[in-house]
């Protein structure tokens, strides 16, 4: 009975034992992956610094650039062409505490066509009537940041785009040129958008500049819980074995 008992505790034991050596190496293993994405982290914010702080570059240079499939989010750039007002797209959004919507205008030039977001407008001015005065005609320069499309909505909790009502809640390229009557499949519709500067429209709307640049770096906050926890569960372990060890001293 001893025997059968002593083996019994010692099966435990060796259970208990890789439990926690799978846990403890899981941690180290997270708090690690966690500190391989700091790096890329910083890598990235570097690169993006660098180049949100370049001169602006050509339309065509950014073609060039997207069809190597190299990174080009961000990228100053400029352009001049004719806007289409009544191809207007319009995403809702939120500015400086206000309500309203984006305006995706497609732009024509010797590139071939492009949705630029021309900036914000107050829900009282989505019909493009009630500001005239910004619907240029004329032949118009375009500094921006070139913005990638996105081939799928980015997440379940994002609604669905109201076509009929002409209110997007994710950038969905395709839909915005079917609808507008371009053709997606048409290589002269370029597979991405230009957020417009701060420059501003005639009437005042809409009002350009809108880009959130947004991207938090607290990998080294979560590398350091995991390791914390790491480092709690092996200070248990070594304490629990050394009372142990006390106890059965005195026995």
């Amino acid at each position: 009975m001893g025997n059968a008992a002593s083996k019994m505790f010692s099966l435990r034991a060796i259970i208990v034992s890789l439990i926690l050596t799978a846990v403890f190496a899981t941690l180290i293993a997270l708090g690690s992956w966690q500190m391989q994405r700091l790096e890329w982290k910083e890598n990235l914010l570097t690169s993006l610094d660098q180049r949100l702080t370049s001169n602006p570059v050509s339309i065509k240079n950014v073609i060039d650039v997207a069809n190597t499939g190299e990174d080009f989010e961000y990228q100053p750039l400029t352009l001049e062409g004719i806007f289409d007002h009544t191809k207007e797209r319009h995403f809702f959004a939120t500015h400086n505490g206000f309500s309203g919507y984006y305006v995706y205008t497609p732009l024509s030039g010797d590139f071939g066509s492009i949705f630029i977001n021309r900036g914000f407008v107050p829900f009282d001015f989505k019909d493009p009537k009630t500001r005239l005065e910004g619907q240029v005609t004329d032949r118009v320069s375009i500094t921006g940041l070139a913005r990638k499309m996105l081939d799928e909505k980015p997440s379940s909790v994002v609604p669905e785009n109201d076509i009929a009502a002409n209110i997007y809640y994710w950038k969905d390229l395709r839909s915005m040129a079917q609808t507008t009557g371009l053709d997606f499949e048409d290589p002269n519709l370029l597979k991405f958008f230009i957020d417009a500067n701060e420059a501003p429209n005639p009437g005042g709307f809409p009002q350009g500049g809108v880009t959130i640049i947004d991207l938090p770096n607290n990998h080294f906050q979560y590398a350091f819980t995991w390791y914390g926890l790491a480092a709690t569960l092996l200070c248990i372990v070594v304490i629990f074995l050394f009372r142990r060890k006390s106890a059965v001293g005195k026995s």
